[in-house]
């Protein structure tokens, strides 16, 4: 039973890798010409633990701030710059309608529904996408998770021969369908792919890379310095169209 589940482990980790997005330095895109500066973003996912410190630390640089959320009451945060819009990222109206005059998106969409299979994120990320071409806002800063495409088995043995195979691999299955979504847009993207998300304080000190992650040891990140790292690339050209890992 044990070997059984070693490879059916391994199958997963072939799964991830090969569903999810194959990143490299060579396939990045040409600098993105920006005709104006960001000043207005639109945070999906805000009330989740990196969502939450993605509204914070964007309110911090001076961002106006539209924080879409599902029960925005569950932010708990009030500011001259913050504005709150509620709905489902799975209702296309509801986005379309937040999307609008922002000259920015950052996700980090997420849900706890792990053990059955379901497209929160994949087609939640697709109706986010539509309505930024619709209303030609280009940048958009995405978080999956270490494990996916040229990153498998870089969570470390105890998230390839646990946490993935055990708990996480319907989640995992419609972030690899999330990443492919976001690959096939002509949007100005970055993909982040962190690695395990703890609650600790902004350091403001991590890698990053398209090499991040270890094969045996599992590497950690707050959320804080997630989200410090997602809106760099708001301004930050260096891995546009790739998916670096952070941790």
């Amino acid at each position: 039973m044990l070997l059984l589940f070693v490879l059916y482990a391994i199958v997963l980790s072939a799964v991830f890798a090969r569903r999810g997005l194959w990143s490299s330095a060579s396939a990045a895109a040409p600098i993105a010409v920006r005709s104006q500066p960001i000043t207005r973003v639109l945070i999906i996912g805000a009330t989740g633990g990196t969502g939450r410190q993605l509204v914070a630390q964007a309110l911090e640089r001076g961002y106006e701030v539209t924080a879409f959320a599902r029960t925005p009451t569950r932010l708990e945060l009030t500011h001259p710059k913050l504005k709150i819009a509620q709905g489902d990222v799975l209702d296309a109206k509801a986005v379309a309608n937040a999307v609008r005059g922002q000259d920015a998106v950052l996700s980090a969409l997420g849900h706890r529904r792990f053990f059955y299979p379901n497209q929160i994120q994949s087609k939640g990320t697709a109706n986010v996408l539509e309505a930024m071409a619709a209303n030609n806002i280009s940048r958009f800063v995405c978080e999956t998770a270490l494990g996916l495409g040229n990153s498998a088995g870089r969570l470390g043995l105890p998230g390839t021969f646990f946490m993935l195979p055990v708990i996480l691999p319907f989640y995992f299955w419609d972030k690899a369908r999330q990443e492919q979504v976001v690959a096939a847009s002509n949007l100005d993207w970055v993909i982040v792919r962190p690695g395990i998300l703890t609650s600790g304080a902004r350091r403001g000190s991590y890698r990053h890379g398209l090499e991040v992650g270890s094969y045996f040891w599992p590497m950690s990140i707050s959320r804080a310095d997630v989200a410090d790292f997602m809106l760099k690339q708001l301004d930050d050209d260096t891995y546009l169209r790739m998916a670096p890992g952070v941790g």
